[in-house]
């Protein structure tokens, strides 16, 4: 969540370290941080690379939008089922078998994923994709709510 000038909401750690005094801190367990990377290494294949989104709506659309720079259309998925939209896909780094000595490597490359309910009513028929210059755009046409009627009481 990006946020605004003036924003007073909190992110979750903050929140949490807001409300902790200091006998909670002393009482906490201590975390297993293993000796060396081969424990990160086993668990890092068990878990996809999690996708960044923006989700907005204007009058008639539920637009999701995430960067997928470097990714193929014919390497992503997108479905929908009752409400919940999912994007899969693998971002490959190219061939780099030759490889022998990293000095640095910050990029993600695998496989990736994101679920997300969405946040109001679509139809789910009448939905686009787009992938253009890196970005997926989702537009989905929301249902029209009914306005709550007004009973008269005799």
């Amino acid at each position: 969540m990006a946020r605004k000038q003036n924003d007073d909401l909190l992110i979750e750690d903050e929140l949490a370290a807001a409300f902790l005094n200091d006998d909670d801190l002393n009482q906490q367990e201590p975390t297993n941080v293993p000796a060396d990377d081969s424990a990160w290494e086993e668990s890092e294949d068990d878990f996809p690379g999690q996708l960044a989104v923006d989700v907005y709506e204007t009058d008639e659309k539920l637009i999701v939008k995430a960067r997928t720079a470097g990714v193929n259309k014919e390497d992503l998925d997108v479905s929908i089922s009752d409400g919940i939209l999912t994007i899969s896909g693998t971002l490959s780094s190219g061939d780099d078998t030759d490889a022998t000595n990293w000095h640095i490597q910050e990029c993600y490359w695998g496989e990736f994923s994101r679920t997300l309910a969405l946040p109001v009513a679509v139809k789910e028929d009448e939905v686009g994709a787009v992938l253009k210059d890196g970005v997926l755009s989702i537009s989905f046409t929301k249902v029209k709510q009914e306005q709550a009627k007004k009973i008269t009481i005799q």
